[in-house]
C-alpha cells in the first residue's frame, strides 16, 4: 500500500536543504531516478553556493527559508543536508509539517535526541529515512545475501578500519571540529558509515570498550579512536579509525565459519566490488555460486538508497534505512565515548541511565 495515497508511479517532489552534500544527493540520488523524483526547490543560507547548484541543475526555486518549504503543500520530501547541530529541530519540524524526510548522518547528537525523533515519527503522516549510503554496492550486497542465506555460518571475528585524512583546511569550515555544531569527530562524521556496514552484516554489539583522542588536528572533537566489541552473536570485533592516514582506505574484514569477506579499500565507496569472498571449501563455494550466480548489478551509495526509498513510498519494499538503524549506530558511538571517559566496559543497550544518553559531552563519574 502506498504511503501517501499517490499512484505507484508518481514522481515525488523534493526540496534539498543544504547545498553541500545536498549536491551529491541530486547527482547520485535523484537524477538517476528522474522518473521517480523531481528536485523542485533548494534552500541554503549561502546564497552563492545555492545559486551555483540551482544554475547547474536548472532548479528555479531557491530560498533561504526552511519554514517556507514546510508550508508548501506541493513538496513531498524534505531532504536535510545541513550541519548536524540543527538536524533535530529540522527533522521534527518537517515531520510535524506532514513531509517525508531524508536526513544526512549523523541523524542527531545524542540518544535522547534520537528518541525524541522516534517519538515524533509515531504520529507523523510522513516517514523518516536516515542516510547510510555506504550499505549499497555489489560487494556488500553480495555479502549480505550470502550471510542471510545461512551459508557463512558462525561469526568469529571482524576488523573495521576507517583510515582517512583531514587537514586543517577541512576544519576551516566554521561548524566543523566543534562539539556544538559537528556533534562529534571521526566516530560521528566519518567512521559511522563503516560501523553501520559492520552491524548491517554482523548484527548489533553487546559490550563495548573504547578509547578516543584528538591527535591529528587542533579541534575540539576526537580524530582518533579504537574500540573492542563483543557482538550479540558472540563474535569479537576491533574498530580503528583516524583522520591522519597518509593513504586513505576503508576496510572491513569479516571472518565466519565458512566464509571470509574483505571489502574493497576505496575510502568513500567501500560497498562496491571488488570484495574478496573466500570460501572454506568447494562445497561452500558451490553454495555461494548458487546464491549469487544470478547477480544483478547494484548501483552504489545514494543511487540505490533513493531508488529503494521510492519503492517503499510506492508500497513495494521495506524502508531501506530506519531511525532504529540510526539509533543503533549512535548507540555504539555513545558507548565508545562513555567507555573512553570512564575506562570501563559498557553494556548495550544504552538507555537514559547512561551519563552520555542526553549529552556526549557530559563527564562520566
Amino acid at each position: 500500500m502506498a504511503i501517501t495515497g499517490k499512484s505507484d508511479m508518481s514522481i515525488r517532489t523534493v526540496a534539498i536543504v543544504g547545498c553541500g552534500i545536498g549536491r551529491s544527493h541530486i547527482v547520485e540520488g535523484y537524477l538517476p531516478h528522474s522518473d521517480k523524483f523531481k528536485v523542485v526547490a533548494i534552500c541554503d543560507l549561502n546564497e552563492q553556493r545555492m545559486a551555483a547548484v540551482g544554475d547547474e541543475f536548472d532548479i528555479e526555486r531557491r530560498t533561504t527559508s526552511f519554514a517556507e518549504l514546510l508550508a508548501d503543500d506541493t513538496i513531498d520530501i524534505i531532504d536535510i543536508c545541513t550541519p548536524p547541530g540543527i538536524h533535530l529541530e529540522q527533522v521534527v519540524a518537517a515531520l510535524a509539517a506532514g513531509k517525508h524526510v531524508v536526513c544526512e548522518k549523523p541523524l542527531t547528537g545524542s540518544l535522547a535526541a534520537v528518541d525524541i525523533i522516534m517519538e515524533a515519527e509515531k504520529t507523523a503522516k510522513g516517514v523518516l529515512m536516515p542516510i547510510f549510503q555506504y550499505r549499497y554496492g555489489d560487494g556488500i550486497q553480495k555479502a549480505k545475501r550470502i550471510i542471510d542465506a545461512g551459508i557463512a555460518g558462525k561469526p568469529y571475528t571482524a576488523s573495521v578500519e576507517t583510515f582517512w585524512l583531514r587537514k586543517p583546511e577541512y576544519y576551516a569550515v566554521p561548524w566543523r571540529g566543534k562539539w556544538a555544531t559537528e556533534l562529534g569527530g571521526v566516530l560521528v562524521t566519518h567512521a559511522l558509515h563503516l560501523h553501520d556496514m559492520l552491524m548491517h552484516l554482523m548484527g548489533p554489539a553487546a559490550r563495548v570498550f573504547g578509547r578516543v583522542a584528538t591527535r591529528v588536528n587542533d579541534i575540539e572533537v576526537e580524530d582518533c579512536a579504537s574500540a573492542s566489541l563483543l557482538m550479540e552473536n558472540g563474535a569479537f570485533v576491533s574498530l580503528s579509525c583516524t583522520l591522519g592516514s597518509q593513504e586513505q582506505i576503508s576496510r572491513l574484514r569479516l571472518h565466519f565459519e565458512n566464509v571470509t569477506f574483505e571489502s574493497s579499500h576505496e575510502p568513500y565507496t567501500p560497498g562496491k566490488d571488488p570484495w574478496k569472498i573466500i570460501a572454506a571449501n568447494d562445497d561452500v563455494r558451490k553454495q555461494i555460486d548458487r546464491v549469487v550466480g544470478d547477480w544483478q548489478p547494484v548501483a552504489p551509495r545514494f543511487t540505490t538508497q533513493m531508488g529503494q526509498f521510492h519503492a517503499f513510498l510506492s508500497g513495494h519494499a521495506p524502508l531501506p534505512v530506519t531511525s532504529r538503524d540510526a539509533r543503533r549506530a549512535l548507540e555504539l558511538v555513545t558507548a565508545i565515548y562513555q567507555s573512553s571517559d570512564s575506562g570501563a566496559d559498557v553494556p548495550l543497550p544504552v538507555g537514559p541511565d547512561s551519563p552520555k544518553y542526553a549529552d556526549w559531552r557530559a563527564r562520566t563519574k
